[in-house]
């Protein structure tokens, strides 16, 4: 819902109000959620999730995560601003994916791919970025033995907007939900990470068929 209350400061109250004129991406469900109290005076957060239309309505969705907005109105030297953004994807890919050397730099490389599909530039209308990817290959033995391998990929990624327009933030957000997710509407030039790599003389932020 992103209501304002009065007592929020006008640049928050401003970033607010952009977010909430930031239309849904199709396929991927958002809401609003509980916000982080300590880290900055004022927050907001919402929670997304990207289901697969082929799966049931009880079905795991295929990716999910978490955006917050965090301000400060004086400021945190690590941020170089005001505000900060934070944001989480958690995707499960394809067992084969678990040792592939690539994984870490592709996953990372959807960043300034998905900043840049919402019009966003790195290093100018974000700052100070930085993030982990991290990968757990979870194997069934057993009477579990016949349980799927599967790889869970987390992705966390913050940065710093250059003003209050955090319309443009979200979108690249949802965008990286989607990706993570293989399924469409994908950045153009990216294809799902749910496929095997074969040409390893690619550039790395690109996936074979």
């Amino acid at each position: 819902m992103l209501w304002v209350s009065n007592d929020v400061p006008a640049g928050f109250a401003d970033a607010l109000a952009d977010l909430r004129g930031q239309g849904a991406r199709p396929g991927v469900h958002v809401e609003e959620i509980a916000a982080p109290v300590r880290v900055a005076p004022y927050s907001v957060a919402l929670s997304g999730e990207v289901a697969d239309d082929a799966a049931g309505a009880d079905d795991d969705p295929v990716a999910t995560g978490r955006f917050v907005v965090l301000h400060d109105p004086a400021g945190q030297e690590s941020w170089q601003g005001t505000f900060r953004v934070v944001t989480l994807v958690r995707a499960t890919l394809e067992p084969e994916m678990a040792t592939d050397p690539l994984l870490a730099d592709v996953a990372w490389s959807w960043i300034p791919e998905c900043l840049h599909l919402a019009g966003l530039r790195p290093g100018t209308d974000t700052l100070a970025e930085g993030g982990t990817v991290t990968r757990v290959l979870s194997q069934s033995f057993g009477a579990l033995a016949s349980t799927p391998d599967a790889v869970d990929l987390e992705l966390r990624a913050s940065w710093t907007p250059a003003d209050t327009r955090l319309g443009a933030h979200l979108q690249a957000w949802t965008a990286l939900l989607s990706t993570a997710a293989g399924v469409p509407p994908l950045p153009p030039g990216v294809t799902p990470l749910t496929r095997r790599f074969t040409d390893r003389t690619q550039r790395p932020h690109t996936v074979g068929p």
